[in-house]
Order: structure tokens, then C-alpha cells, then sequence
């Protein structure tokens, strides 16, 4: 929930760059209109309304000296029908391009809980018969009478524009749902050097729209194809496999 919260947060801040951003460019931003729909922006050339590109906007937080990751849209129903409008604003393929507007913080905080969060409570902010809790669950409330600066629960903001393709890893962004991953890499984001950055994006397409749809005989047993290595045997491409960005790329299930 944390996340969440400085995510919206940071949105809300950088949303009146982004709108100037677009003017200047001369392109019309159209928000998403449903919340789980792809993508967050739309960017349409004023004097080309065909021209568009999608625009995702990421948060996330350095761990470790690299990043916790996020995903990078669905591989499921608008990724392989291009032609549909299911769960997104326009089509895939009217898209001219899919970009991530990435941005990396670093957390003040370690744990990203919010029991260790303090709470505080401005007595001008209080309710008319002035009553006020002195817990909230098992945090303290602090009050003060003036609030002239608050400490920053994030710090080192970094930003970056990227390709979704370049920056994407051939592991899934999350357990439970069809999201593309990304690399975690900071500088390999920074500089589009992710898994699929030089086999090129129609593999990338390839070997996404495909993600555990196929399935080969490994070690014995019939296992689905989730992971690059296997995908480019399949497809009798071994001499592509030395141009996987091995720095970024997840051996997990090779």
C-alpha cells in the first residue's frame, strides 16, 4: 500500500510536465480511462491523428543497489490480438511505439511497512469538538500546533525513458497475472540494455505473445517455455542465444 501511495503521489507531481511536454511536441494526451486499462498516457499527433504512442508510467525503489522491478503491461488478451480493444485505450498495433516513463527512488525506510511509519496529528486539523485519537493501530499519534516541514519518506529521485521492448526480461513481473517484467538493472534501464535489446523487438513480440503457451520435453517431462534460452532452441535458433543481454537476463528455469 506504501508503494502505491508515493506512486499516485509522484504521478500527480510530474503529470503538469508531462502535459507541457505533449503541447510543446504538439501531441494531444489522452489518460486512460479505466484503471486496469494499457496505457496510463496516449500521446496523438494534433496534425496526425494516427500517429500515437502509449506511454506507461513506472515507480519503483532501489533494493540491494538495483531496483524491486515492475511490469511492463499484460502478454495476454490486447498483446496478441493486436487488432482488439479489450483492456486497452486503442488497439496495440495502431501504436507507433510503447514507451515506459520510469522513475526510481530510494526508500528512507527499509521496511516498507507501515507500522514503522510515525504518525502525526495538526491540532488546527482536528475534529470540531477537538477529540483526537491517541493511537492508530500500534502507532503513536504526535501532535504538533505548526507544521513547517515534514521528513521525505523517499529520497535520490532518478527518471528515464525507454522503449518497453529494450527494457524487458523474459520472466513474468509478478506471479498471478500475465505481466511482462522488466530488468532491474538501473543502468541497463537507463540505457536500454534489456534482455531482448539485441535479438530486436520482433522476437521480443514472438517470444511474449508465446510465453507458456508452448511446451517441450525437458529432462524427461513436458514443461512450458518461460525462459529465452529455451524459446530460441525451440525455434532452431541457437546462434541467436549469444546475443542475450546476459547481464540482465534471469537464468531461472534454463
Amino acid at each position: 500500500m506504501f508503494t502505491k501511495i508515493i506512486s499516485k503521489i509522484l504521478e500527480i507531481h510530474i503529470f503538469p510536465q508531462i502535459l507541457k511536454f505533449a503541447e510543446t511536441m504538439g501531441y494531444e494526451l489522452l489518460l486512460v480511462e479505466k484503471q486496469n486499462w494499457y496505457p496510463d498516457l496516449t500521446f496523438i499527433n494534433k496534425s496526425d491523428k494516427d500517429i500515437m504512442f502509449a506511454v506507461d508510467i513506472k515507480t519503483t525503489y532501489r533494493k540491494k543497489g538495483n531496483i524491486a522491478g515492475f511490469t511492463l503491461g499484460s502478454h495476454g488478451a490486447y498483446f496478441k490480438e493486436r487488432d482488439k480493444s479489450k483492456n486497452i485505450q486503442f488497439p496495440y498495433n495502431k501504436y507507433s511505439g510503447h514507451y515506459c516513463l520510469g522513475i526510481i527512488y530510494t526508500r528512507a525506510q527499509e521496511d516498507d511497512t507501515m507500522s514503522e511509519t510515525s504518525v502525526f496529528q495538526i491540532n488546527d486539523l482536528r475534529n470540531e469538538d477537538k477529540t483526537y485519537p491517541r493511537k492508530v493501530g500500534i502507532r503513536e499519534i504526535t501532535t504538533i500546533d505548526n507544521l513547517q516541514a515534514i521528513t521525505s519518506v523517499i529520497k535520490n529521485l532518478d527518471f528515464f525513458a525507454a522503449e518497453k521492448w529494450k527494457i524487458a526480461s523474459d520472466k513474468q513481473g509478478s506471479g498471478n497475472t500475465a505481466n511482462i517484467g522488466s530488468i532491474i538493472d538501473i543502468d541497463d534501464l537507463k540505457n536500454e540494455r534489456g534482455t531482448f535489446s539485441r535479438l530486436g523487438e520482433e522476437w521480443f513480440d514472438d517470444y511474449w505473445m508465446n510465453h507458456g503457451a508452448i511446451k517441450i520435453s525437458k529432462d524427461g517431462k513436458q514443461q512450458k517455455i518461460t525462459s529465452l534460452v529455451d524459446f530460441l532452441r525451440y525455434k532452431n535458433r541457437e546462434d541467436l542465444i549469444n546475443k542475450i543481454t546476459y547481464k540482465s537476463y534471469s537464468k531461472k528455469g534454463e
